[in-house]
């Protein structure tokens, strides 16, 4: 990993043949990519990506998480407030963004899909690779695997479909600081024979494959800004059980393919039961699943509305730099 002055000497070069900066992650990366930015008198978009608030206490143990969301607040704001406009990935993020008291412009711009992506996966390879017998029921999820994403929950609602469904397997396709923990639970709870933890994949195959293999994809974070595991499943045809919080609600208003519930574990588990154990009701999902994502989460969209931001902000940029060079009032 190169030193942040390293990084900065290396930006600085790169920046000065771009019209705008645009800042991905917080912390470094925001103090680089600012300096950068004013040093070329550049224009700075910034995407929020991540709900700080809601997990920072995890990882900062030593401070009561009152203290943490506050400290995370304070932060956000600022780092938001110190660049030309901030891009959210769902409009419940930006309306929270907005109660911190951040005053830069703020654009709901989701991260889109390319589709061309999500056109391989070969589901029986996986299950062969893992040694699971075709007929077996797979609930699935994928993403980090972190005390924020509401996991515990998910292995309380195996538990229950297990009642219905006593060969149903959950496959957890990630890592994360989470992973002990849940495999403590996991055996606690007597869940092993139900349990499958298969680390991280490669997007470009093997996660491809996971996904395929699945009969219903869970999911009940609660602190995610968009939810683009979400958006992935559905591509790939893979029916979505999920609560809708935050960026998923957005994600999953009007979803087809998808079945939004409240963070219940009987009412969880009794629409995961419906997709594992109804055939027709998941061809149904599954056949209007990619659909959805095309009309209304394409890349090509996203990428669209993306670039009229940056319009904007050099256009603004611009604008500013003749009004303080020739003093003329705004």
């Amino acid at each position: 990993m190169l030193a942040p002055r390293t990084t900065l000497r290396a930006c600085l070069e790169v920046a000065s043949r771009c019209d705008v900066l645009h800042v991905q992650t917080p912390f470094v990366a925001h103090w680089i990519g600012v300096k950068v930015a004013r040093s070329l008198s550049l224009p700075v978009v910034e995407t929020y990506h991540t709900f700080f608030e809601e997990y920072l206490h995890h990882y900062l143990p030593i401070l009561p998480a009152s203290a943490a969301r506050a400290f995370a607040r304070t932060v956000s704001r600022r780092q938001c407030n110190a660049v030309d406009a901030v891009v959210a990935p769902s409009a419940q993020l930006a309306e929270v963004l907005a109660t911190y008291g951040v005053t830069r412009p703020l654009r709901t711009i989701p991260t889109g899909l390319d589709l061309r992506e999500f056109e391989a996966g070969d589901g029986a390879a996986f299950r062969a690779r893992h040694g699971i017998p075709a007929e077996r029921p797979v609930m699935l999820l994928v993403g980090r695997v972190a005390h924020e994403k509401n996991i515990g929950f998910l292995l309380r609602v195996l538990a229950e479909v297990r009642r219905s469904v006593p060969n149903v397997l959950f496959v957890i396709a990630g890592e994360g600081p989470a992973l002990a923990p849940l495999r403590h639970t996991v055996a606690e709870a007597g869940l092993d024979a139900s349990t499958l933890f298969v680390g991280y994949l490669d997007r470009r195959a093997a996660l491809l494959d996971c996904y395929r293999a699945a009969n219903v994809f869970v999911f009940a974070s609660r602190t995610e800004t968009q939810g683009l595991v979400l958006l992935e499943s559905l591509a790939l045809g893979v029916p979505v059980v999920s609560t809708a919080v935050l960026g998923t609600k957005e994600v999953l208003r009007d979803a087809a393919g998808a079945i939004v519930v409240p963070e219940d574990v009987r009412e969880f588990a009794a629409a995961a039961v419906g997709v594992l154990t109804q055939p027709q009701l998941r061809a149904k999902l599954a056949g209007v699943a990619r659909t959805f994502v095309e009309k209304r989460w394409s890349s090509a969209e996203m990428a669209r509305r993306l670039l009229e931001l940056y319009g904007e902000v050099v256009r603004t940029k611009c604008a500013d730099s003749t009004r303080t060079r020739y003093g003329t009032a705004a």
